[in-house]
């Protein structure tokens, strides 16, 4: 539950009905692809990392390449996680100033100052119990606000949705070939896909709290359980947002990330404003607090311990990740203050400024589990190349930011696999640190491939994550067969 509550929290209670409303459910195969994602990462990802015994999960590339990658990608993890903690906690801040009139500013600084609080009392043990009565939370107030909507509807359920459907609200297949339509079927299978195996395989935030567990067979079920519950978990706030849009008449608003405070607001139902915004700051909350713990702990083993203090005690750098931890919650608070002036919804904008990091995370360790040639000097120029096409499609071409992530991954895996060849040519072994590699080892040594009914090593298909499969599958003919029907 603590895996679910990371990434689905208050961005999306309030920023998935946003984009719904404006851009129809259409967006839905944005999150489709979960059930792929998941089965890569668990095949892939998580047996490399937990078999490694580290906090970081950088400290796979270091291994794997040299420290050089490590810092790198470790910085642009920072980077990426300190601009997704502003996204956050500027949400929060949205729900107190709606509540209580307080002005936003000082909102983004009560909210920091809490989860500060406790995320250094507690450490990643807070994080994960925390995230698990927060998730409770979460879908209790969404489930009441449903229940609600769907009684103020006026003409019913069914006569709302044909209507929407007779105005394309509800179509989920969008076939467009055009690259700057956001929600297609295409950006949804192919590069969201990819997005999401980025964001649940090579993120600390999320990743950091599997390597807690006491098996990688139980790290492997937390994911499993996300690649089924979150497309019912989309299907239902973007589902709202369509619905809100035949309630409101389809009035513009001037922030649509309200639209489910300004109906709670509306309901006068006794205590459901109190139900809500626990339930959204919870949900932040949870979020917030993964974010800053995976920073603190970073920050500290990648950087601290390896260029300032490298012969501390275990109680030294637990010291020192509880003040980075208060580091890092002050400086949240600038780009939350940046996000203010923001329009749009803020799932989505927390996908788009994602979508930059995920070529150069791709690249890095993807080329590390997969090539036996890539070298850490070709991977570094790869991952280079892979922002200036970015930051060149940005701002000179019309293409929807989920692309970003095929096109930033494409390009830094091509330019680091050829720079690598070209710098120190083809290599006759693979390295131990390949899937290949990992493989052979296990073999030579005779050590078990199996531990629990799970694979341990990576590249062996687990028998519990091929139903992912046909869950994709299924999920797609229920959301063709549900338009039809309509």
């Amino acid at each position: 539950m603590s895996v679910v509550a990371t990434y689905i929290g208050a961005l999306t209670f309030l920023g998935g009905p946003a984009w719904s409303y404006v851009d129809g459910f259409s967006v839905i195969f944005i999150h489709i692809n979960y059930p792929i994602a998941i089965f890569i990462v668990a095949t892939l990802f998580l047996p490399f990392f937990y078999n490694s015994g580290c906090a970081s999960i950088f400290d796979y590339l270091e291994r794997r390449f040299g420290l050089t990658s490590r810092t790198v990608m470790s910085a642009v993890f920072l980077l990426g996680n300190i601009a997704y903690s502003g996204i956050m906690l500027y949400t929060t801040a949205l729900v107190l100033e709606f509540i209580t009139g307080i002005d936003v500013v000082t909102a983004i600084l009560i909210v920091a100052a809490v989860a500060v609080t406790y995320t250094m009392l507690g450490g990643i043990s807070a994080v994960i119990w925390t995230d698990f009565i927060q998730t409770g939370i979460l879908f209790f107030g969404a489930i009441v606000t449903v229940v609600l909507l769907l009684g103020e509807l006026p003409g019913g359920l069914h006569e709302t949705l044909q209507s929407l459907k007779a105005i394309g609200k509800t179509n989920p297949f969008e076939t467009t070939i055009d690259p700057s339509v956001v929600g297609t079927i295409w950006t949804g299978v192919i590069a969201m896909s990819i997005y999401h195996v980025v964001v649940y395989g090579v993120n600390q935030m999320i990743v950091q709290r599997t390597l807690a567990a006491r098996s990688v067979g139980d790290a492997k079920k937390a994911y499993i359980l996300m690649g089924y519950v979150a497309f019912f978990i989309f299907v239902l706030f973007f589902g709202l947002g369509i619905l809100f849009y035949s309630y409101y008449g389809g009035r513009p608003f001037d922030n649509e990330n309200l639209i489910v405070l300004e109906f709670v607001a509306t309901m006068g139902f006794p205590g459901l404003m109190g139900i809500v915004t626990a339930a959204i700051v919870a949900a932040a909350m949870s979020s917030l607090d993964s974010s800053l713990n995976s920073m603190a702990t970073v920050t500290t083993l990648d950087f601290y311990e390896k260029f300032f203090k490298k012969d501390g005690s275990q109680r030294h750098y637990l010291v020192a990740s509880r003040w980075f931890t208060l580091f890092w919650a002050v400086f949240m608070v600038v780009p939350a203050i940046i996000f203010t002036r923001s329009g749009g919804s803020v799932l989505e904008i927390l996908s788009k400024v994602g979508s930059f990091f995920v070529g150069a995370k791709l690249a890095m360790f993807g080329l590390g589990f997969f090539s036996r040639h890539t070298n850490e000097k070709g991977l570094l120029i790869g991952v280079a190349a892979g922002f200036v096409a970015l930051a060149y499609v940005e701002y000179a071409l019309d293409v929807a930011w989920p692309w970003y992530c095929a096109l930033g991954g494409i390009v830094s895996v091509a330019v680091g696999w050829t720079a690598s060849i070209l710098l120190g040519g083809f290599r006759n072994e693979d390295d131990p640190y390949t899937v290949r590699g990992q493989l052979r080892r296990y073999e030579e040594e005779g050590l078990p491939l199996m531990e629990g009914g799970w694979y341990v090593v990576a590249g062996k298909i687990d028998r519990a994550s091929y139903p992912l499969l046909a869950f994709f599958v299924l999920c797609v003919i229920g959301l063709w067969i549900t338009e039809t029907l309509i």
